[in-house]
Protein backbone atom coordinates (compact mmCIF):
# COMPACT_ATOMS: atom_id res chain seq x y z
CA UNK A 1 0.00 0.00 0.00
CA UNK A 2 2.94 2.29 -0.49
CA UNK A 3 2.04 5.34 -2.50
CA UNK A 4 4.56 6.86 -4.83
CA UNK A 5 4.47 10.59 -5.13
CA UNK A 6 6.13 12.90 -7.55
CA UNK A 7 9.47 14.40 -6.64
CA UNK A 8 7.92 17.84 -6.16
CA UNK A 9 5.27 16.36 -3.87
CA UNK A 10 7.97 14.61 -1.81
CA UNK A 11 9.92 17.87 -1.53
CA UNK A 12 6.77 19.71 -0.48
CA UNK A 13 6.03 17.07 2.15
CA UNK A 14 9.58 17.36 3.51
CA UNK A 15 9.38 21.17 3.57
CA UNK A 16 6.03 21.01 5.34
CA UNK A 17 7.47 18.59 7.88
CA UNK A 18 10.33 20.99 8.61
CA UNK A 19 7.94 23.93 8.95
CA UNK A 20 5.68 21.94 11.21
CA UNK A 21 8.65 20.89 13.39
CA UNK A 22 9.75 24.52 13.72
CA UNK A 23 6.21 25.54 14.64
CA UNK A 24 5.96 22.93 17.38
CA UNK A 25 9.45 23.79 18.63
CA UNK A 26 8.54 27.47 18.91
CA UNK A 27 5.31 26.58 20.73
CA UNK A 28 7.32 24.49 23.18
CA UNK A 29 9.73 27.39 23.74
CA UNK A 30 6.83 29.76 24.37
CA UNK A 31 5.31 27.32 26.87
CA UNK A 32 8.66 27.13 28.69
CA UNK A 33 8.90 30.92 28.83
CA UNK A 34 5.34 31.17 30.13
CA UNK A 35 6.22 28.65 32.82
CA UNK A 36 9.27 30.69 33.86
CA UNK A 37 7.22 33.90 33.95
CA UNK A 38 4.49 32.27 36.06
CA UNK A 39 7.05 30.87 38.50
CA UNK A 40 8.73 34.28 38.81
CA UNK A 41 5.38 36.02 39.40
CA UNK A 42 4.43 33.47 42.06
CA UNK A 43 7.77 33.92 43.83
CA UNK A 44 7.41 37.71 43.67
CA UNK A 45 3.94 37.44 45.20
CA UNK A 46 5.19 35.19 48.02
CA UNK A 47 8.07 37.56 48.76
CA UNK A 48 5.73 40.57 48.71
CA UNK A 49 3.35 38.88 51.14
CA UNK A 50 6.25 37.95 53.43
CA UNK A 51 7.58 41.52 53.35
CA UNK A 52 4.18 43.01 54.09
CA UNK A 53 3.66 40.57 56.97
CA UNK A 54 7.07 41.49 58.43
CA UNK A 55 6.33 45.20 58.05
CA UNK A 56 2.98 44.74 59.81
CA UNK A 57 4.70 42.79 62.60
CA UNK A 58 7.35 45.51 62.97
CA UNK A 59 4.66 48.20 63.17
CA UNK A 60 2.76 46.19 65.78
CA UNK A 61 5.92 45.77 67.88
CA UNK A 62 6.76 49.48 67.63
CA UNK A 63 3.21 50.39 68.60
CA UNK A 64 3.36 48.04 71.57
CA UNK A 65 6.61 49.67 72.73
CA UNK A 66 5.11 53.16 72.44
CA UNK A 67 1.97 52.10 74.31
CA UNK A 68 4.10 50.56 77.04
CA UNK A 69 6.12 53.79 77.39
CA UNK A 70 2.96 55.90 77.58
CA UNK A 71 1.35 53.71 80.23
CA UNK A 72 4.49 53.87 82.40
CA UNK A 73 4.50 57.67 82.31
CA UNK A 74 0.82 57.96 83.13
Amino acid sequence: MTQTHSKSRQQAEIAFGHTQSQFFASNHAIEELDSVVQAREAKTQRLREARLAKEAEDIAKASAVLIAKRTRKG
